[in-house]
C-alpha cells in the first residue's frame, strides 16, 4: 500500500490480537489502519455518543486551557476562529468565547453545516480530530484555505513513538475510531504540501502551524 500522506510504499504491520493491519510509512512516519478495518459511520457515531466530556470535567477543561496557553501569545489576531471537529459538547469553543473570541463550530456528526464556507479565520483549532480522518491531507488543505494570511492552525493529536513494538502495545491506537497516527515529522511534511509551516510543537501531542 502507498502512503496517503507522501505516496511512498509502506510496510504492513499485523496486530494478531485485534486482527487488524496497519501501514507504516518509513518516509513520513504516518501509520494508517487498513481501510478494511474501518468502523461503519453509524458505529463510529455511537462511540462518540458515549463520550462524556463537559465543562464539569475539570481535567478535560484544564487540558484545553493548557492547549490554548501553548500558542495564545503567538497569535497576532484573536477575533475570529473555527473549532473544526467540535464534538457533542463544544467545550473548547466556550473557553475561546470566554477569552473574547468569536467562534464557529463544525463537526461532521454534531454540527455538520459547513459554517466555514466563504469565510477566513484568524486561527483554527482542531483537537483530537486528525487521528479519525480518512483523508487528513485533504482536510489540512481545506483548513489552510480558510486561514487568513499568516493565520494559525492549532492541532492536537497524540504522536506515536516511531517504534513498531511500542506501537502494537500503545493504548491510543486501541480506540477503534482512531485510524491514522503521526509524528511531528508527518505533520511537518503535510504542512509543506498545504502552504503551511511549523511554528512550534511540544513533541507530544500539539502542533502549531502558520500559513505562509
Amino acid at each position: 500500500m502507498f502512503c496517503k500522506i507522501c505516496n511512498t510504499l509502506t510496510e504492513a504491520i499485523s496486530d494478531i490480537s485485534l486482527k487488524k493491519t496497519y501501514h507504516f510509512c518509513h518516509t513520513c512516519d504516518a501509520i494508517a489502519l487498513d481501510s478494511s478495518d474501518y468502523l461503519l459511520p453509524e458505529k463510529e457515531h455511537a462511540l462518540y455518543n458515549n463520550h462524556h466530556n463537559s465543562l464539569e470535567n475539570e481535567g478535560y477543561v484544564a487540558m484545553f486551557e493548557d492547549f490554548l496557553d501553548f500558542f495564545w501569545d503567538n497569535l497576532t489576531c484573536k477575533e475570529e476562529s473555527l473549532d473544526f471537529g467540535s464534538g457533542p459538547a463544544p467545550v473548547l469553543s466556550y473557553l475561546l468565547e470566554r477569552r473574547g473570541v468569536r467562534v464557529d463550530c463544525y463537526d461532521k456528526f454534531y454540527q455538520p453545516k459547513p459554517c466555514y464556507e466563504n469565510k477566513l479565520y484568524d486561527f483554527i483549532t482542531s483537537t483530537e480530530v486528525f487521528e479519525h480522518l480518512e483523508n487528513p491531507l485533504e482536510t489540512l488543505q481545506l483548513l489552510s484555505s480558510h486561514l487568513k494570511p499568516h493565520g494559525t492552525l492549532a492541532l492536537m493529536t497524540l504522536f506515536h513513538s516511531n517504534d513498531k513494538a511500542h506501537f502494537l502495545q500503545w493504548w491510543y491506537r486501541r480506540d477503534p475510531t482512531h485510524i491514522i497516527f503521526y509524528t511531528p515529522k508527518t505533520l511537518e511534511m503535510m504542512a509543506e504540501k498545504c502552504g503551511l509551516c511549523v511554528l512550534k510543537t511540544d513533541n507530544k501531542r500539539i502542533m502549531i502551524l502558520k500559513k505562509k
